[in-house]
């Protein structure tokens, strides 16, 4: 809107009609319009992007599996039945660090071949599947923690201290624990890579059903385990040169040619009639 028609929207009633007669604007800040009053502007063009310019996806990190002679190793440079015990549960159940932690003397269930947790989203009770190698490392450390006076009832923790005073085994002395092993190797594998070695274990195993993998790991969504199929670059690689020396094997080694076609004596015999003998 032009020439002063503008200005002339925004006057209280009344004022109008005296613009209209010849009369000036009054002095002082005018009101201004309101939001159906005002006059139309044009929309910028934004520029369609599926994130923000400075806040860009952070790709994922593919889980990191422990290989099983580095598992192997680790295992051996532990040097109490109790970190032994802790290992093989976290490997055979894929329970987190903190949900084994906090399982008590009457969750470990041997004839059942299981162990209760605490879920620690949902703090749930459930119980995981381990295995029996795990069972008889547990029983031995129980036997000798026992014998130095460990409190021994169902209720009470299941995992120590190994010195005096007793007290509750906690995460940041669970994860020195794995460091020191780790240390003897050179390595730098996590509490939190046991779980993820023990889904590769889980999903590797043909005969296991997803759905009973999401469950044992308390996952929400089944979709979650996706992550754990994109290949490493080890994998990959491995994978690749397996290929190469399967091409190279079969050229250097071309199968037999089949034997040539051959006509069946007794056949001809019949054809011809040919005597027998």
């Amino acid at each position: 809107m032009r020439d002063g028609a503008a200005d002339l929207l925004r006057l209280p009633p009344g004022a109008q009609h005296r613009i209209a007669a010849g009369q000036s604007l009054p002095p002082g800040p005018q009101p201004a319009l309101g939001a159906s009053q005002r006059p139309p502007q044009p929309r910028e063009e934004h520029n369609k992007q599926r994130t923000g310019l400075y806040r860009p996806k952070v790709p994922k990190r593919i889980p990191r599996r422990i290989p099983d002679e580095k598992y192997t190793e680790v295992f051996a440079g532990l040097r109490s039945h109790r970190d032994r015990a802790l290992l093989a549960f976290w490997v055979a159940t894929g329970a987190r660090a903190e949900e084994l932690l906090t399982a008590k003397q009457g969750d470990a269930v041997v004839g059942q071949q299981a162990i209760g947790v605490i879920r620690k989203g949902t703090r749930a009770y459930q119980e995981l599947p381990a295995t029996p190698d795990a069972f008889v490392w547990l029983r031995l450390y129980q036997e000798e923690s026992w014998n130095k006076g460990v409190p021994r009832r169902r209720a009470q923790p299941l995992w120590w201290t190994l010195r005096r005073p007793w007290r509750p085994l906690e995460y940041d002395a669970a994860r020195m624990m794995f460091n020191r092993a780790n240390e003897l190797l050179g390595a730098n594998w996590t509490l939190h890579d046991l779980r993820h070695t023990a889904t590769f274990l889980m999903l590797d195993d043909p005969n296991m059903p997803p759905v009973y993998v999401q469950h044992i790991l308390g996952h929400k969504h089944l979709s979650t385990l996706d992550i754990y199929n994109r290949p490493t670059r080890d994998d990959v690689i491995s994978a690749g040169l397996a290929h190469h020396a399967r091409q190279e094997h079969k050229r250097n080694n071309p199968p037999p040619a089949p034997p040539a076609p051959a006509y069946n004596r007794d056949s001809l015999d019949v054809l011809f009639g040919g005597s027998p003998g």
